[in-house]
Parts: C-alpha cells; structure tokens; sequence
C-alpha cells in the first residue's frame, strides 16, 4: 500500500497563500494519478483538484483560477499553491493517490484554517 504524508497546512487570513505538499512511499509515484481533496466541518469530503501521470491538470470551479495543482516525480511529491485563500477554504486537506493496480491511498490530512 502506498503511504502518503501531507504537511503545509497551518492558519492564514483570508487572501493569504499556503502552499501543501504530499510525499509518497512509492518508487512507482509516476504512475500514480494524484488528486487533492478537502473536508470542511459538518461537510462531505470533495475533490479539489487532480493531475495526471501526464501532468494533466483538472480543478474543481470553487478553486479554479486561486489553486495550482503541480508533481515533482524524482521527489515523488504532490504539491498544491493556494492563492487568494477565502474563509471558506477551511477544510482539511487531504492527499490521494491512484497507483494501479492497487486501490486508491490517503494520506491522513493537513488543517488549513482561513480567518477573516
């Protein structure tokens, strides 16, 4: 199983920038399809943002424009920038991992708060 470690995260005002990282265990991480997810208070987990094995990038509409998603496969990282952060940003952030033929991993979250 693939195990992967978000940090990153921490407590900003809003139109701040926090940028979230997430370090896989797999040497086959360039094969993986990475995607960013969050979960606010009282609210189901939703998908934020993915890029694929080819780099292709994918954003949900509430972060498009304000998040990058972006790889690094010798460092076997994820990344995420966030810009123009608004209160309604605060979630936890999670890291996954779609590695064939195994199912997907998570990582275990990264708390970004965004006060007003």
């Amino acid at each position: 199983q693939v195990q992967l470690v978000e940090s990153g995260g921490g407590s900003v005002q809003a139109g701040g920038s926090l940028k979230l990282s997430c370090v896989a265990s797999t040497y086959a991480f360039s094969t993986c399809e990475m995607s960013w997810y969050r979960q606010a208070p009282g609210k189901g987990r939703e998908l934020v943002s993915t890029i694929s094995t080819v780099a292709k990038t994918s954003y949900a509409d509430f972060v498009k424009g304000r998040f990058t998603i972006s790889r690094d496969n010798a460092k076997k990282t994820l990344y995420l920038q966030m810009n123009s952060l608004r209160t309604e940003d605060t979630a936890v952030y999670y890291c996954a991992a779609a590695c064939p033929p195994l199912s997907q991993a998570w990582g275990q979250g990264t708390q970004v708060t965004v006060s007003s």
